[in-house]
């Protein structure tokens, strides 16, 4: 387990502009060293206002984007196109606007896919599919993703893992299907924890007032199973990326005078 760093910026729009420049740079310096970069995506709105910030970003073109695979941390359970699909909002706020390879674009599958409304099933398909990715040297059944992105959530959930549900105590497999989570809609596939631990670096993003309390406790010692953001971490690094809002109910001792 790495220890949490925390970064906190002046607002959300100036953590959304940085967390892409840290991502475009960590995105370079990947595909420099290995031929190829992996990034796991997360929706809402701090994610696609990270997804945006890139989009605008004149150093977008750094990136050598066929060569980069991207993955999700969790997808709504909703047909194809659903326009609260997180896949749908990220090929809006960039992958429209860029060169990736459609075939390194590994969407989670939709209710109106193969398998149908089976979520287990199509949660399985997905484990299946990073299983094959995974390379000898990785750590388990999933690659090592140069990057795993997630966003806070109020009550703690990342992903699609809510406090106390099920998938959050999942220990075994790297995927599962997701029923009655408390924010819509209820049905939902997503990494587990296993999974998400697998990341060479996890980064959490979380901006508002909202956000505040949740950022408190993940951060201050509390169960993964109460706050599931507390579980969520990386093998090399664990990035917390915060605005003054969000990070209101933290010591100031907890990150440096330097974050802008």
């Amino acid at each position: 387990m790495t220890a949490p760093q925390v970064v906190v910026h002046r607002d959300k729009e100036l953590m959304a502009q940085a967390a892409a420049a840290r991502l475009l740079t960590k995105i370079v310096d990947a595909q420099a060293a290995r031929g190829s970069a992996s990034v796991v995506l997360t929706g809402g709105r701090n994610g696609n206002g990270l997804l945006a910030a890139l989009a605008a970003s004149p150093a977008r073109d750094a990136v050598d984007w066929s060569r980069l695979d991207l993955w999700w941390g969790d997808e709504r359970f909703l047909p194809e196109g659903h326009p609260d699909r997180n896949v749908t909002q990220a090929r809006e706020a960039l992958l429209d606007a860029v060169p990736v390879d459609p075939a390194r674009v590994h969407a989670m599958p939709a209710s109106n896919g193969p398998y149908g409304g089976e979520v287990d099933a199509a949660a399985e398909a997905y484990a299946t599919d990073l299983a094959r990715a995974a390379r000898p040297e990785n750590h388990g059944a999933v690659p090592s993703f140069d990057v795993l992105l997630l966003g806070v959530g109020p009550d703690t959930h990342v992903a699609s893992l809510f406090p106390e549900l099920p998938a959050v105590r999942e220990t075994e497999r790297t995927v599962v299907g997701v029923r009655g989570a408390p924010k819509p809609p209820p049905t939902r596939i997503t990494l587990t924890l296993p999974a998400i631990r697998a990341a060479r670096e996890v980064w959490l993003l979380a901006a508002g007032e909202d956000k505040a309390k949740a950022v408190t406790i993940a951060l201050s010692g509390a169960g993964e199973l109460q706050a599931p953001a507390a579980g969520a971490y990386g093998r090399g690094r664990t990035l917390w990326l915060l605005d003054r809002a969000a990070a209101a109910g933290l010591p100031r001792g907890l990150y440096p005078p330097a974050s802008p």
